[in-house]
């Protein structure tokens, strides 16, 4: 099973467009794999885009707020994972 690290937490949740507003408390980048833990479940998937302030990024830094397309359904306050 993959190692988890914790690298931010859900701030926001924008279930019309399925974006997710993350505080990264560590680094993140396209192509890392994450789960999305907290509320009915995890999920997990591969970040292929994020942005911050309307401006697509491929890395961002820990004090930093990503916006990023999930693939389910998440919660405010959910733990987000890098899987390593």
């Amino acid at each position: 099973m993959a190692e988890k690290r914790l690298v931010g937490k859900v701030t926001h949740y924008y279930g019309k467009i399925g974006v997710a507003v993350i505080e990264l408390s560590d680094t993140l980048r396209t192509g890392d794999r994450i789960s999305i833990e907290g509320g009915e479940g995890a999920v997990e998937q591969v970040v292929e885009s994020m942005q911050i302030e309307h401006k697509q990024v491929s890395e961002a830094a820990k004090g930093q707020s990503v916006g990023l397309k999930v693939a389910g359904k998440v919660h405010e306050g959910a733990s987000v994972f890098k899987l390593v």
